[in-house]
């Protein structure tokens, strides 16, 4: 994007919450318990950097990525930490009852007050044969995601004490509900249900600017929320010099290029450089999908966040960064606050 001055309209990087989307990646060399390790080091380096939510979204079946047990790692994650809010970024509401969520989410809202969030998906999280495994006979359950938004609401809800099913733990905790989204269809619905909307414009850019556009057109004020409230997730690679952010940047490259070919890896080492380990056609797909990526040095990171705020206005900045090295992910994130603090 190109940078612009701003005007009396634009928000201000280092006015905006800033949070961290972590998927527990797993990393070449390195095992799952490791993983989990750096989950625990990250979330406390984010909480002492003043990020303000964890989020960990739920996946399956995939090498790379750890977070499939979802509520159990926020759960491990909230008991290693004091303050920061531990949530789903997301939960994908088709691979569950409602009501088993909303246990799930009110055991942790319990022994966590305050610091709970639930972002909800409708996606499965992973191909269609795993999603069947998950969900048997419920396979067709994504077109019921909306009314399982609101049967989740109704059990985490103060009003559901005299039902004749009720979630205990759960009834009254008032779990905060995010619609998490990757198109303009999850727009529509967290706008009509007054409810703060996550897109996942860190791998579908796609259409970001116009789910946004129809979420704020279209929001309908609620009790969760009064005016509209739009949460970004984007990758940053940051590093101390824009040349070495480059290198520690070709371990997305690569990961993002296994999504693309359909040959998943644990996430790989850097490279010096990307020449002859991508196609052409490999290069241009990773990188229309990397469309809202920073890579950079602490100088050009500014910039390029705030020409991002200045073109979206989103509320809020999520950041995700797949970095090899775990000493140069937490940097990753120290200038990332750094930038967003002033």
């Amino acid at each position: 994007m190109n940078e612009k001055k701003l005007s009396a309209t634009d928000k201000s990087v280092q006015v905006l919450p800033y949070s961290v989307l972590d998927l527990a990646g797993v990393i070449e060399g390195y095992d799952i318990a490791d993983t989990f390790k750096n989950s625990v080091s990250l979330a406390q380096h984010a909480e002492k950097l003043g990020f303000n939510r964890y989020w960990l979204a739920e996946h399956h079946n995939m090498i790379s990525v750890a977070s499939s047990a979802t509520s159990i790692l926020i759960g491990h994650i909230a008991g290693h930490t004091k303050s920061i809010r531990v949530g789903s970024g997301g939960i994908m509401l088709p691979n569950h009852t409602p009501l088993i969520i909303a246990e799930q989410f009110g055991t942790l809202a319990t022994l966590y007050p305050n610091r709970i969030d639930l972002g909800l998906g409708r996606a499965p999280g992973t191909d269609q044969l795993t999603a069947y495994e998950i969900r048997g006979e419920r396979f067709h359950s994504p077109q019921h995601f909306p009314q399982d938004v609101r049967k989740l609401q109704q059990y985490l809800g103060d009003d559901n004490y005299d039902s004749k099913v009720r979630a205990i733990p759960g009834e009254g905790t008032n779990v905060p509900i995010w619609i998490l989204g990757s198109s303009t269809e999850s727009a529509h619905l967290a706008a009509s249900y007054g409810l703060p909307y996550a897109f996942a414009s860190h791998f579908a850019p796609t259409y970001f600017f116009e789910a946004i556009e129809i979420y704020r057109k279209n929001f309908r004020p609620s009790e969760a929320l009064k005016e509209p409230y739009v949460l970004s997730c984007v990758n940053v690679v940051a590093a101390d010099t824009d040349a070495e952010a480059e290198r520690l940047s070709t371990s997305l490259k690569m990961l993002f290029m296994g999504i693309v070919t359909n040959q998943r890896r644990l996430l790989q080492p850097p490279v010096d450089s990307m020449d002859g380990v991508w196609s052409d056609i490999e290069e241009a797909a990773v990188e229309q999908m990397l469309d809202f990526t920073f890579i950079a040095g602490p100088e050009k990171l500014k910039a390029q966040l705030q020409s991002f705020v200045n073109h979206t206005k989103v509320d809020e900045l999520m950041v995700t960064s797949h970095i090899y090295d775990h000493q140069a992910r937490l940097r990753s994130y120290e200038l990332v606050a750094e930038v967003l603090k002033g």
